[in-house]
């Protein structure tokens, strides 16, 4: 069954009401054991008495509800709530239920807008309206007397939620590390003797007084007073330092001349016949496809004949 999201070997309870057929009823289980096959199994319960079911928390895979043919089911409080207890963490939960249009507090029927909120009360995540309708005025009729209520539109609306990855009421210990405040480093006391030392007053830098100070030049030597030659200041370049190799980061020149030489360089023939036409020449030959040429003719190869080569 398909559109419900049945597959194979999963646990599906049927909760159904007393209004549809034992025809309807049947059928619908009958196409349910068909989706889950031998290896599931399919649980059909009263809606009316699923609270005196003995049913074990997270058994079923998926709980289908009020979605027969022919049923107006309104769920209340507790049978969600059991419903949530039953299915499996991660386990979907599909039901159809009789709304109200109406807003107030006076009806017996959910408002197609507190549908939602009671589902999520009821422990299920991921609420999504999947199908909304209204009654045919003979479904309405029939649904007022069954239910006895006198609202007036009524909407059947089909809804789906989840229920959590964790059982309903498991706690779990959480490991907290709280990290040791280390005490703020003292700021370390300072030698009076050294502080006297390299204090200097305002009278210290008094002209008058005796305090000689040094001139910053006389710390220089004649040499280094001296002007360098920009000569010796340049890098030597690629071709001055004896390299056939450019540098990584080339600046005199070298790069593109080897670049140059590698595009204008002549290959040379293996065989000797290259000139006389693509009969004479080798597989591999870079010249193929050219004609043929005299010996000793200079002939101009481009770069994908190079790489053919």
């Amino acid at each position: 069954m398909t559109e419900h999201g049945i597959s194979m070997g999963q646990q599906v309870a049927v909760v159904w009401d007393a209004q549809p057929s034992p025809e309807a009823l049947q059928s619908f289980v009958q196409k349910i054991q068909a989706a889950v096959g031998v290896e599931g199994h399919v649980s059909v319960e009263n809606i009316h008495q699923l609270l005196q079911s003995s049913h074990k928390e997270s058994s079923f895979d998926v709980v289908l509800s009020g979605l027969i043919p022919g049923g107006c089911t309104v769920h209340s409080a507790e049978v969600l709530a059991e419903i949530a207890r039953i299915v499996k963490p991660g386990g979907r939960v599909l039901l159809k239920e009789v709304v109200t249009t109406e807003t107030g507090n006076n009806s017996k029927l959910k408002s197609i807008s507190k549908l939602p909120t009671v589902l999520t009360l009821s422990g299920l995540v991921e609420i999504k309206e999947i199908q909304k309708e209204p009654l045919t005025a003979e479904q309405a009729h029939s649904t007022q007397e069954h239910l006895g209520v006198q609202d007036g539109k009524l909407l059947s609306v089909q809804i789906e939620g989840k229920k959590p990855s964790f059982e309903v009421g498991s706690s779990s210990q959480l490991k907290l590390s709280f990290v040791k405040k280390t005490a703020p480093s003292k700021k370390p006391a300072v030698d009076p003797a050294a502080a006297k030392l390299w204090t200097l007053s305002a009278s210290d830098m008094n002209d008058d007084d005796d305090m000689d100070l040094l001139d910053s030049d006389e710390l220089l030597d004649p040499e280094d007073l001296k002007k360098p030659d920009p000569g010796s200041l340049k890098a030597p370049s690629c071709k001055e330092s004896g390299k056939k190799k450019a540098c990584k980061n080339c600046t005199c020149g070298l790069a593109e001349e080897l670049e140059q030489e590698k595009k204008s360089s002549q290959p040379r023939s293996a065989c000797g016949n290259c000139y006389l036409g693509d009969a004479f020449r080798c597989a591999s030959c870079p010249y193929r496809g050219m004609p043929a040429f005299k010996p000793g003719e200079k002939i101009l190869l481009t770069e994908n004949n190079l790489h053919d080569a």
